[in-house]
């Protein structure tokens, strides 16, 4: 799989593209130009990965149970080549999750996951519980549920989390949720944000005025967050 690498030093970010989008749109959306002062001057590195959402989450042609098996595959893509990569490019340890739209969701899903590998984690306009559905977006798995899709959906696997462990690593972490006030999945992001303040994590949520889900927004958001 493809991926672009922004920057020569710094702190190294993960950068999940937007829904069924590819490694190169940040770029030509100028998300990226929003952050270059901080990546010529070595302040970031930005790793911007490729996705596989066409043949997991909008496959589709294939069985709810056969999509959330191709985004595992994705994730181990992910924690066995691409966190390598970073490392082997990068010695600085904190490494940020981050993403908007769908991407949001892959860098919290994986985040909270994987709290060992992650120290900050930002989510710009993200949907955390893909089976929800809105008047423009739908359930992704068409109504199907199993233990595979609870466990890759936050909203759902956190409210139940109990693990001190996990708890405590996760806790570790920088969390930004950001997300227009009128953007259709602003429900989810408050009750994601108020989840993780029950079980004593702490979290900022992030309000936008407008939907503020368009590249113009997240311009301005990675100059805040990233």
């Amino acid at each position: 799989m493809e991926l672009l690498v922004f920057g020569h030093a710094g702190t190294p970010i993960l950068f999940f593209p937007t829904r069924t989008a590819r490694f190169y749109d940040y770029e030509n959306w100028k998300v990226i130009d929003a952050i270059s002062d901080k990546i010529n001057r070595g302040l970031i590195q930005v790793f911007c990965v490729d996705s596989v959402d066409i043949e997991s989450f909008y496959c589709t042609c294939s069985h709810p149970s056969q999509r959330i098996l191709r985004h595992i595959q994705y994730e181990q893509y992910i924690v066995e080549e691409v966190m390598p990569l970073i490392k082997y490019k990068n010695q600085n340890n904190y490494i940020v999750a981050s993403g908007c739209s769908l991407g949001a969701y892959h860098a919290v899903n994986i985040a909270f996951r994987h709290p060992h590998l992650f120290s900050k984690v930002v989510g710009m306009s993200g949907r955390y519980d893909l089976t929800t559905k809105t008047d423009c977006f739908p359930d992704l798995f068409d109504g199907y549920h199993d233990e595979n899709v609870y466990l890759n959906m936050p909203s759902q696997f956190m409210t139940n989390l109990t693990d001190p462990s996990v708890i405590a690593q996760i806790k570790k972490m920088e969390i930004v949720l950001a997300i227009g006030k009128e953007d259709p999945f602003f429900p989810n992001n408050e009750h994601l944000h108020q989840t993780l303040l029950k079980k004593g994590i702490p979290n900022t949520l992030e309000m936008w005025d407008g939907e503020a889900h368009r590249p113009r927004f997240w311009q301005q958001m990675v100059q805040h967050f990233l």
